[in-house]
């Protein structure tokens, strides 16, 4: 190893790999949960100690300089080494800290109910779980594990179909008591929609009602799948929700059951995070745990 590598301490170089995979100290700041003038002095640190520019500023963030991404590989190298010495210690348990990024919607209705039991089996190992309305990006290694439902057609990744899942339409009893039940998806123009809001959509996937009826709008917007299920079982009007959060609302009635869409859930990682113990081990849980909840996700019987 170089003498300039053996000479950093390992938590340096964790700030310099945060910004090198995010491409901003913002971003690189919130992944390592502090603030982003410490990511930026720790950087320059690195770069005072290399004698050499690590990054340059551009217009849309911090890109690598040749030394950077020479720096870049050895760093990589470096985690993928302190990973597996850290499995080896636990005497061959599953152990250290796995990050998995999951929608929002997913995440908080469906993987975090669960999560205790997978945080049982595996008491050594210590889970983030970003759930949110955007994803981390396994290729730059901002996550170890992602579930996307945009299958990736780039990056050094494997990729594996999770599970299909179906939405419908929904909305309260007492919504339909008052404005009346819809007879068909021509009817949904005249009644107060829910979604999401166009230019914030992060994929193409989540343009719901234009597969209804193309152009339809919603009146009531915005960016989390979460909020729109409050919405709608607060009453506030008809949403596409998937059936793994509508359905466990009792609340919650469907409207045009014939409307179904169905889109899937990708299992996605680094390639050369594939064989590490702790992302099988998530993994295979994830995929036994949507298999045993199949009648709920698409609604078809196990």
């Amino acid at each position: 190893m170089p003498a300039y590598l053996q000479a950093m301490h390992w938590d340096d170089l964790q700030y310099f790999l945060a910004i090198a995979r995010t491409g901003q100290h913002g971003r690189a700041a919130r992944l390592l949960r502090v603030d982003a003038t410490t990511v930026a002095r720790r950087v320059r640190r690195l770069e005072t100690e290399m004698g050499a520019r690590l990054l340059e500023q551009g217009r849309d963030g911090q890109s690598l300089t040749g030394a950077g991404e020479a720096l870049l590989a050895k760093a990589e190298e470096m985690e993928r080494i302190a990973g597996s010495v850290h499995e080896a210690s636990a005497g061959g348990q599953v152990a250290g800290r796995l990050r998995v990024s999951v929608s929002e919607g997913f995440g908080n209705a469906f993987v975090a109910p669960r999560l205790a039991g997978f945080a049982s089996a595996y008491p050594r190992l210590a889970v983030d779980l970003a759930a949110s309305s955007g994803f981390l990006n396994p290729s730059r290694r901002e996550t170890d594990v992602a579930i996307l439902i945009s299958r990736p057609r780039r990056g050094p990744l494997i990729t594996r179909k999770l599970t299909d899942y179906a939405l419908g339409l929904y909305a309260t009893r007492d919504y339909l008591a008052r404005h009346g039940r819809p007879g068909d998806a021509a009817a949904l123009g005249r009644h107060m929609l829910i979604g999401y809001i166009p230019d914030l959509i992060y994929s193409p996937e989540l343009r719901y009602l234009d597969e209804i009826i193309p152009g339809l709008e919603p009146a009531l917007r915005s960016s989390s799948i979460v909020a729109q299920a409050q919405l709608t079982a607060a009453g506030a009007g008809i949403a596409v929700l998937p059936r793994f959060m509508a359905e466990t609302n009792a609340d919650l009635v469907r409207v045009l059951p014939g409307r179904t869409i169905m889109r899937t859930f990708w299992l996605v990682t680094h390639s050369d995070m594939r064989d590490a113990p702790r992302v099988r081990a998530f993994a295979d849980w994830m995929v036994a745990e949507t298999a045993a909840a199949r009648a709920l996700l698409t609604g078809e019987p196990l």
